[in-house]
Order: C-alpha cells, then structure tokens, then sequence
C-alpha cells in the first residue's frame, strides 16, 4: 500500500474569536448630528426635542439613548446634545445621545454636606426660582440661603418667588421676609392663589427657568398654572408643617408666549425640579460663591488660600474688610452676604 499524500485541506485551524479588522480609538465626528435640549430622563432613556420642533408637540419629541463612546458621561434636563439615528419620534424608535455641549450652568447637590458624590440636577438653566411659602409652611430662610449658594457657584441668576401670600397679613410678612436678601439685589416675586401670574410669566419669558423649593411650598402649584397641561402632581402639608414629595424627577415644561410678546417669540422652558428636605453643599466653596459679584470677585483674589470670607475671628484676613473699610462695599451688603455663606457651615437640614 502506498503512504498517503496529504494537502492543506487535511489540516483544520480553529478559528480564532477576534476578527482581523484592525481596532482604532478614533470615533466617528457626527459632524451632522442634529442638536437638541434634553427635556426628561427615565431609566437609561433620554427625552429630547430637536432645534426647531415646536416645543409643546409630544409628536416632535425623540427618545434616545446614550452612545457607547460616551462612557458614563453624565446626561441630565436641560442639556444640549447632538442626536443621530431614527428622530422620527414614533413608539418604536430610538435615537443615539453622540454629544453632549459644554455648560453653561449647573445646579448641583449633594445628599447632605458630608456626601462625597456630586450630582448635577439642572444644566444650562439661566434663572433658579427659588420657591418659599410665607405661611403653611412658614418660610425657611436657611434653605434660601443655600439654595442662592448653589446658584452663585453654579452660574445661575436667583429669583426669590414667595408663595401663599394670601394667607399673610398684607405687605407685612412679604417685606419681613424679602429684607433678609434686599442687600443682594435679590429679584423678588409674591403669588397668590387668588390672582394671575403675570409678573411672573414675565420675568421668564425666553429663559430656561429651574425651580427649585421644600416639599408644600407650592411649587408644583406654580407649574401647573404657568403650564396647565404638565398636570404635575400636588400635596398637601403634613400636620408637622412639612410637605410631601410629589415631583419624583426633574423635567422640562415648554413655556408659552406671553401675550404681549412680538409674534413668533418663544415662551421658554420651566423645569421643575424634586421637592426637597435638604440641599447638600459639599462640593461648594465660599469664594465660587463671592466670585459671583462683579464688585467683590477682584478682591478676594488677594485673599489667603481657604479663606472662608466670614471675617474675623474665623478669617482676620479676609480682604472684604479692607474693601468695606474703604467703601468699597456697604456695611449691609458685606453682612448679608456673609449670613449667606454661613449656610456653607450649616446643616443642610436646617
């Protein structure tokens, strides 16, 4: 018997599991990504609606997901993304978050002032409304105070909106309350249940607005009456002076025009925010907070390293005394932003 002659087709490789397509880090640029603002989230989805879609059409709203060369980038309301894939915005399509822009602003928290992990709440919002009730519950300077905090470190203009005005005595308690910030130049605005809000609506129009309150303050009263058909939902106040929850997510309602705007002009966006118990301010340093007015941030710069700008005895060297001593700030003012930045020192509970 002769041997055998074998070929290549006696020998079997096992395939290997990588291909051989060579692997690269460089990622597609989507240069025809269309932008867009995100409106909700909800479990690993992204509402957004698109430049140019008619804000208040549900039908122009697109759900997507975040792309895989994001990592876990943080995407939250308000921010401006670029989308690709299906914007067709039927039941069954999902779009790609492949960009996420840089901020503008931030309204951050923490849990309390001992937790570590920073979350940002809103982005690129250009007011915070700052919801407080004067009565039932009464009015909670400390939680004003933080709340400004956070808009001063994160590059938001304060709004003070007093609610529940009608259950005070008139005038009385809404300048009593409103003199604790006059100082500050603190924007203030007083609702009742009893009359429109027009003031209001005004001071809005054209912004993209966070409202930011304690639980039974009546914020989500105020955004049901700006946005009727948000239908958020309303709670009323426990026996011990303290609200419910009833805001579980933040969400981006579309504003319309005010009647006296100019034809065509855009209402804005009014995002409404959880309620809270507490506003964590461990990320924040006093002199983000100082740095946010124009009249004082040059003269910090000359203060030493950690100064907490309280003055003495906790900081004898704090420059603000300096200025206040040469007129370059009034006595008021200096003091009224001081009592501010106590909160920073302040339970966030209180």
């Amino acid at each position: 018997m002769s041997p055998r002659e074998y070929d290549e087709s006696d020998v079997r490789v096992r395939p290997g599991r990588r291909g051989t397509r060579p692997r690269t880090k460089r990622r597609p640029e989507h240069a025809d990504a269309t932008p867009a603002m995100v409106v909700a989230v909800d479990r690993g989805r992204w509402t957004c609606v698109p430049d140019g879609a008619a804000p208040d059409d549900p039908d122009a709203r697109v759900v997507a997901m975040r792309a895989r060369e994001l990592g876990r980038t943080p995407v939250v309301v308000g921010d401006r993304v670029g989308l690709v894939g299906d914007l067709s915005g039927g039941p069954d399509a999902l779009a790609r978050i492949v960009r996420v822009a840089q901020r503008s602003s931030v309204l951050r928290r923490t849990a309390d002032d001992d937790d570590p992990y920073e979350r940002v709440v809103v982005a690129n919002a250009e007011l915070l409304v700052i919801v407080t009730a004067l009565a039932d519950p009464p009015p909670s300077v400390g939680f004003v105070d933080r709340a400004l905090v956070a808009a001063y470190a994160g590059g938001l203009r304060p709004l003070l909106c007093l609610t529940k005005a009608d259950l005070v005595d008139a005038g009385a308690g809404v300048d009593q309350v409103a003199a604790e910030w006059a100082e500050l130049d603190l924007p203030v605005v007083v609702t009742r249940y009893d009359r429109p809000l027009d003031e209001l609506r005004d001071m809005l129009a054209g912004r993209v607005s966070a409202f930011l309150g304690h639980s039974g303050v009546g914020k989500s009263t105020l955004v049901n009456a700006l946005v009727p058909e948000a239908e958020r939902a309303v709670g009323e106040v426990s026996g011990v002076g303290k609200g419910r929850h009833t805001s579980s997510s933040a969400v981006a309602l579309a504003l319309a025009a005010t009647p006296s705007a100019e034809p065509g002009a855009r209402g804005g966006w009014v995002i409404d925010t959880p309620g809270v118990r507490s506003f964590g301010l461990a990320h924040v340093t006093a002199t983000e907070v100082v740095t946010a007015f124009a009249d004082l941030a040059e003269a910090v710069r000359d203060c030493p390293r950690g100064c907490g700008h309280l003055g003495p005895p906790a900081d004898p060297e704090c420059v603000l005394d300096e200025l206040a001593a040469r007129g370059g700030v009034s006595d008021g003012r200096l003091a009224a932003l001081r009592r501010v930045l106590v909160a920073l020192s302040t339970p966030s509970w209180s």
